[in-house]
């Protein structure tokens, strides 16, 4: 069984890809996690779960979500991590995980995607030829780390240095309390009230009023609510004017051409 949470597109592209290659099932998490629903999940091939990366960690609310989390049948469990280069410690932090449930964590890989966020200018935005190299990167390298799970192996990804470790554990909470705010996020007169922002909100952060989003305290700036705008309304301060948003499904004519090119 496949397991996803993905907010712009790239962690769903790689678990559906995954799930057409292994013959498996794939299932987003998003309303599970919504709505603190945490029906046992039981599967009799491995669980492959599918993440992406924030601050050099899996999303802590999916991490809370998982430690939460009762699994049945099989005992096997790979992960798969997106990220926009680096991901951290990420892996450290799923095994020590799946280890106390007792279940046989078989490593973890790593994909480079696209870049998605755009709510910070030390981050910047890549260039459609970037994007595009990156999107067919990480699907040839998806015959690889499904061949690896279909056999039973090992994922393998770089090593974790001790100083990583050392400087990301205390790190990611402070930045994720005072830096992924979301008291700078409003909208143009160009939304059309839809409510797919709220729709999309892990942390249902975001509640409609008037037909307009109104943000509230907590936010993981996943990008969830201005990558799937669909009239590009939502702004970050000043730091997303006029830039180009991130979404998965403006670039999926790569993989019909990739597809189309292997027949």
């Amino acid at each position: 069984m496949i397991l996803y949470f993905s907010a712009t597109g790239n962690t769903e592209f790689i678990a559906k890809e995954i799930a057409k290659r292994l013959d498996d099932e794939c299932l987003n998490l998003l309303e599970r996690i919504k709505n603190d629903d945490h029906a046992i999940l039981h599967s009799e091939k491995p669980f492959i779960i599918c993440a992406p990366v924030y601050v050099c960690e899996m999303p802590r609310f999916m991490s809370k979500y998982l430690r939460e989390q009762n699994f049945t049948g099989s005992k096997d469990v790979y992960f798969i991590f997106t990220s926009g280069g680096y991901c951290g410690i990420s892996g450290i932090l799923a095994k020590s995980m799946f280890k106390k449930k007792k279940m046989n964590y078989h490593g973890h890989a790593e994909v480079t995607m696209p870049r998605n966020y755009v709510a910070n200018d030390s981050y910047p935005m890549l260039e459609k030829q970037e994007v595009e190299e990156r999107i067919t990167k990480a699907y040839q390298e998806l015959d690889t780390i499904t061949e690896s799970i279909r056999t039973g192996g090992k994922l393998t990804a770089r090593h974790v240095f001790l100083f990583e470790t050392l400087i990301t554990v205390p790190f990611n909470p402070i930045w994720c309390k005072y830096k992924l705010t979301a008291k700078e996020f409003h909208v143009k007169d160009s939304c059309i009230g839809c409510g797919k922002c709220a729709k999309l909100c892990p942390l249902n952060n975001i509640k409609m009023k008037h037909k307009k989003p109104i943000w509230h305290n907590q936010c993981t700036h996943c990008m969830a609510c201005i990558g799937n705008c669909p009239t590009e309304a939502i702004e970050y301060g000043t730091i997303t004017k006029e830039k180009e948003r991130y979404n998965f499904g403006k670039y999926r004519y790569v993989i019909k051409n990739l597809k189309k090119n292997q027949k």
